[in-house]
């Protein structure tokens, strides 16, 4: 799950927590994003730890009695199923050696950027890993596959699940900006998670295909005058907990924007949107872009 967790006042705060809040996803392109790579594993797969929430999520779902460990998350922590079961991991703390080989797990299922030190060290002791990246749908999907096969379990019943998250697809030509920190301003382009999570929508946002020099890939550095060239129909606010959506309220440029005078001004949590982090999170998100779009009306939308 990219570097993953709150965004914060530094473009060096904002890598280091975005690696540390969920690493299920990867704020990392590379040429095939939606193939998790993998080290050679069992046939039959029957203790697996996983070290990401998105990825413990998924297993659970296909085969619960097969997860034996898992990192330390409040979305685990909201499933009482999952709660219960022994955590390797907490916050930004790397995943405990020790505690991982204690569970005897015949695979480990890590995010590429983020634990390949972790997945190395067992690698060489001779258990199997699975190195993931999630940053597109299709690679949500190709992830799922994976671990069925692994888990000899049917993915059928997950993936229609998914599909069911993005339909119906709301008709709608609003232009769209999605902003995730205030300092620097960070919006997401079509190479994200968030950035093709909104594509998958066929929402007109309008940095999808902008470039920029920001240290976090699918992620564009904007200045204020950037934003304000933008000026869309709808603005989309990303809430990571630290006070970013205050903070963008209070900037001199915020008043001036079409969206906030219409009041189409739409607050997102950051799990779903820009960390997928669990199935339900990855559901919410959805709903909640059918919801602002499905009219252009502010009543349907319920903005806040």
């Amino acid at each position: 799950m990219m570097r993953s967790l709150k965004l914060s006042l530094t473009t060096l705060t904002i890598a280091a927590l975005l690696a540390a809040c969920n690493p299920a996803t990867t704020f990392q392109s590379s040429p095939s994003p939606t193939t998790p790579t993998t080290q050679a594993t069992p046939t039959a797969v029957s203790r697996v730890v996983a070290l990401t929430s998105l990825s413990a999520d998924i297993v659970h779902n296909l085969n619960p009695d097969k997860l034996v460990g898992v990192p330390g998350s409040r979305l685990l922590r909201q499933n009482p199923d999952l709660a219960k079961l022994p955590q390797v991991s907490e916050g930004q703390t790397p995943p405990n050696l020790e505690k991982i080989v204690a569970l005897k797990p015949d695979l480990v299922i890590g995010a590429a950027g983020f634990h390949d030190q972790v997945l190395g060290r067992l690698k060489s002791m001779g258990i199997a890993t699975l190195m993931t990246q999630v940053n597109t749908w299709r690679s949500l999907e190709d992830l799922t596959k994976t671990l069925a096969a692994k888990l000899q379990a049917d993915p059928t019943p997950l993936l229609q699940t998914y599909q069911s998250f993005l339909t119906p697809k709301p008709d709608q030509t609003a232009s769209t900006l999605v902003l995730v920190s205030h300092q620097p301003i960070l919006a997401p382009n079509k190479t994200s998670w968030a950035g093709d999570l909104l594509t998958q929508f066929q929402v007109n946002n309008v940095i999808a295909n902008l470039q920029g020099q920001s240290p976090i890939q699918g992620y564009v550095t904007l200045s204020p005058e950037k934003v304000l060239e933008t000026n869309p129909d709808i603005l989309i606010l990303v809430d990571p907990g630290d006070g970013t959506v205050e903070k963008l309220k209070s900037a001199p440029f915020w008043n001036k924007l079409k969206a906030v005078s219409s009041d189409r001004v739409y607050v997102f949590d950051y799990y779903g949107l820009v960390n997928p982090g669990s199935i339900d999170a990855i559901e919410k998100a959805c709903q909640q872009l059918k919801q602002v779009f499905a009219t252009q009306s502010r009543s349907s939308a319920s903005p806040r």
